[in-house]
């Protein structure tokens, strides 16, 4: 029941949605982000929203440089995460979901801030 709950909580939500069960958890892009099976599957506005607020924060992560930056893109999935129905504890269990959500939502915004971090990955630069 408590499984459900948690289920229901986050479906209610809006934001996020589980994988189908025995799926391989693929999807169309418009309907939402392709993910592992057992893996959550993040709605269009909630990728959105993430490439939303990392956007306006790529001019701060080039000035600040890639420490700085770093610091300001771990607050920032984790204030996303909190939005979207609390799903922090998933990112830490699967921080390349950032990655597959803004490969597919906004893929020049994840590469210019791949730059300006100067990583190769931005789940390698998630310490949360």
């Amino acid at each position: 029941m408590a499984g459900s709950l948690a289920v229901a909580s986050l479906t209610a939500c809006g934001g996020v949605q589980p994988a189908p069960s025995g799926s391989a958890g693929t999807t169309t892009s418009s309907a939402a982000t392709t993910t592992p099976a057992g893996t959550l599957t993040i709605s269009p506005s909630s990728a959105t929203q993430l490439c939303d607020m990392i956007k306006p924060e790529l001019s701060n992560f080039r000035v600040q440089g890639p420490t700085l930056g770093r610091i300001s893109l771990n607050a920032m999935v984790h204030d996303w995460g909190l939005r979207n129905g609390g799903i922090n504890g998933h990112v830490l269990a699967d921080k390349a979901m950032i990655d597959r959500v803004t490969t597919e939502s906004c893929p020049e915004v994840r590469t210019e801030a791949l730059t300006a971090l100067e990583l190769p990955s931005l789940a390698a630069g998630l310490a949360f």
